[in-house]
């Protein structure tokens, strides 16, 4: 069984079958060059690049390639089309009965070279952000906190705001699993993430970070600011029901442990303490938020 998202395991796919279309549709410019036949109109078309599988399939999965690497994939569009726009070049001319020009088959290898190049560095990095996210949640995984944490505590001091670390964890999850299997465990787990994901600010990154446990980087400009976004999560939390299958559904809830962030505090300082809030709210009787002592 895969280990990537569904997401990725297609994109991945199609990925390989557009560049093995494109590798077929070669074959048929030996055969215009061997043979003089037409290669057909899909290759000398002057928009060729955007009738043909690949193109078509890149233009519409662009954005997903601009999302990792931008300027990759405005070269990826280039040399895509610098490929069709010789061997147009080429075959038109060996048609009409004449030779091609050398420099246009220098630019299309070179092209050829460079789109295959991109195309296998673009795979590359798609796998790698794949393994740093959760296929169940499609949130990013502990990877990439420390990063996040120590950019977003230079924000803090900059701007004379508060950084928070959240520690959320679901109440009563292993009854779930236990009661209804852990494919409701799995259902609740991912809903939650979506919740979380709809509630929290888009500049306020969540992670799963292990079991039944999710990370946020909470911003904000006050205490009271910090405690009411908490108990906006635990009410929207509180109030969104799981559906389990056709005729049940589950409510949950969470506990939060928060703790604020000192100016020179290291992330796993900043996480022992939200711990410690944490399983403090869950002997205080769980579905609350906790902050931790600064």
């Amino acid at each position: 069984m895969s280990d990537l998202s569904a997401e990725t395991d297609t994109l991945i796919a199609e990925l390989d079958t557009a560049v093995e279309a494109h590798m077929n549709w070669t074959r048929r410019i030996l055969r215009c060059a061997i043979l003089r036949s037409t290669p057909g109109e899909d290759v000398l078309d002057p928009m060729a690049h955007t009738l043909c599988r690949f193109g078509a399939w890149f233009m519409e999965n662009r954005c997903h390639f601009e999302a990792l690497d931008a300027a990759a994939a405005h070269r990826v569009e280039t040399v895509h089309q610098t490929m069709h726009d010789t061997i147009r070049s080429l075959c038109v001319r060996v048609m009409a009965g004449a030779a091609g020009h050398p420099g246009d088959l220098d630019r299309f290898e070179q092209s050829q070279s460079e789109l295959i190049s991109l195309l296998a560095s673009f795979k590359t990095l798609i796998l790698s952000k794949a393994v740093r996210r959760d296929p169940l949640t499609d949130l990013p995984l502990r990877y990439n906190i420390d990063s996040d944490f120590g950019l977003y505590q230079k924000e803090a001091r900059r701007n004379r705001t508060l950084l928070y670390v959240g520690m959320i964890d679901v109440d009563h999850f292993k009854p779930i699993n236990d009661t209804y299997g852990h494919l409701a465990g799995d259902k609740v787990l991912r809903q939650l993430a979506e919740t979380l994901k709809r509630t929290l600010r888009s500049d306020e990154p969540l992670y799963r970070y292990g079991g039944e446990e999710f990370l946020w980087l909470l911003k904000c400009k006050s205490p009271e600011e910090a405690r009411q976004s908490a108990r906006r999560v635990l009410a929207t939390v509180g109030t969104t029901p799981v559906p389990i299958d056709d005729e049940e559904t589950l409510r949950i809830t969470i506990t939060l442990g928060l703790a604020q962030v000192g100016e020179l505090e290291d992330l796993s300082s900043a996480i022992k303490r939200a711990d410690q809030a944490l399983y403090e709210g869950k002997n205080l009787g769980r579905n609350r938020y906790v902050f931790a002592a600064t």
